[in-house]
């Protein structure tokens, strides 16, 4: 969350590696944010991952992006956007997503063991 704000609190940033765009940098950012929270929810445990755990962080990440883009009404050269919002909520979804079928792969494998 501090690189999240740090970023947007700069009035201009530099173009993104490999000619991505900011709607990725976006996604990726906040992917990386929701699985750290999903992460701590669950205890840095794979079986502790779990539906309710996965929204919550999705939703936490997606609130936080509402937040970042009020925050950039104030910065000089910034601006809120709602599709930055969606590229950060659909990072979210993607990482919660992501995680929840590790979590799976890895429980089905335990039981089978």
């Amino acid at each position: 969350m501090a690189a999240i704000f740090y970023l947007s609190s700069r009035s201009g940033l530099p173009h993104l590696p490999g000619g991505l765009s900011s709607y990725s940098g976006h996604a990726i950012g906040y992917a990386l944010l929701a699985a750290l929270v999903l992460r701590a929810l669950a205890g840095a445990k794979w079986e502790h991952v779990r539906g309710a755990l996965a929204w919550r962080a999705l939703l936490f990440s997606s609130a936080y992006g509402i937040t970042d883009e009020f925050h950039q009404s104030f910065v000089s050269n910034r601006t809120p956007d709602a599709l930055d919002w969606a590229a950060d909520t659909a990072g979210a979804a993607f990482a919660v997503l992501l995680v929840m079928r590790i979590a799976l792969a890895r429980r089905r494998r335990a039981r089978n063991v």
